[in-house]
């Protein structure tokens, strides 16, 4: 499985730009697969770069209706005229921050004859799918960190239903895709017990401290390898990765072969 960086909050070197937002290719038993477009059309530009051809993508995934994750969907889908999108039912719900601007997609691609809307679970093909988790249990509150979402005309605090994981099972190991891990990292931890998990972790405003200790101690005790990036934040980066045996970051213009 080969996994490029196609645009992330960081770059691997001055000839890549960078921007708070999230791409990735993979590549998986003859599938090419786009995982989220980053905020802007940076993420094409940077597949060009990496010899990446964005018209053979197989599949796309969009991981949770913020427009860091859904902002280069309308270049995808010029540059890209056959894979479907996957996205949640709820991908298109209003999103906003704490000081009420609007996070959310562009409501003008809704009716995309393209998008596959997904409900709880969803095999795109053997060994590729993807997982709501909207029942599942939860052992680590949700902090919606002031977000909110718009529901019959009413703001109400995120609960993220639109958010969607990716998995892949590939010579006997589980490879688990998230975009931002808003439901809890520990959660998803618990729900998938994966081999190696790919992306963010939320934590870029969680203060440096016992509490990040603790949680780098949790998922440690996992024998997972983790390859972050985006929203996990630099800071909380370095400072886990002493408690953390197998922890890795993820950067723009940066490929890994798992």
């Amino acid at each position: 499985m080969k996994v490029s960086v196609l645009a992330e909050n960081t770059s691997c070197s001055p000839s890549f730009g960078c921007e708070h937002g999230l791409s990735l290719h993979i590549e998986i038993n003859g599938h090419r697969i786009l995982f989220d477009m980053g905020q802007t059309t940076l993420f094409a530009d940077h597949a060009e770069k990496l010899g990446v051809d964005l018209s053979r993508v197989d599949h796309a995934v969009l991981s949770h209706g913020h427009y860091d994750h859904g902002g280069g969907l309308r270049r995808f889908l010029q540059l890209n005229d056959h894979a479907p999108v996957y996205l949640s039912r709820f991908a298109f719900e209003p999103h906003y921050n704490g000081e009420g601007k609007y996070i959310g997609l562009d409501t003008d691609l809704m009716k995309s004859d393209r998008f596959v809307f997904i409900g709880e679970e969803y095999e795109i093909t053997e060994g590729i799918a993807l997982y709501s988790c909207n029942d599942r249990k939860k052992v680590q509150r949700i902090d919606c960190a002031g977000l909110s979402a718009e529901r019959d005309g009413r703001r109400i605090p995120e609960d993220f239903r639109h958010e969607q994981y990716l998995l892949i099972s590939e010579n006997k190991k589980r490879i688990l895709v998230s975009g931002c891990s808003h439901k809890g990292i520990v959660n998803i931890m618990n729900w998938f017990h994966p081999d190696v998990l790919i992306g963010g972790f939320h934590l870029m405003k969680m203060p440096m401290g016992n509490p990040l200790a603790d949680l780098a101690r949790e998922l440690d005790a996992f024998d997972t390898a983790y390859y972050t990036c985006h929203c996990t934040g630099a800071g909380q980066y370095a400072y886990m990765k002493p408690y953390m045996k197998n922890l890795h970051y993820l950067s723009a213009g940066q490929t890994i072969v798992i």
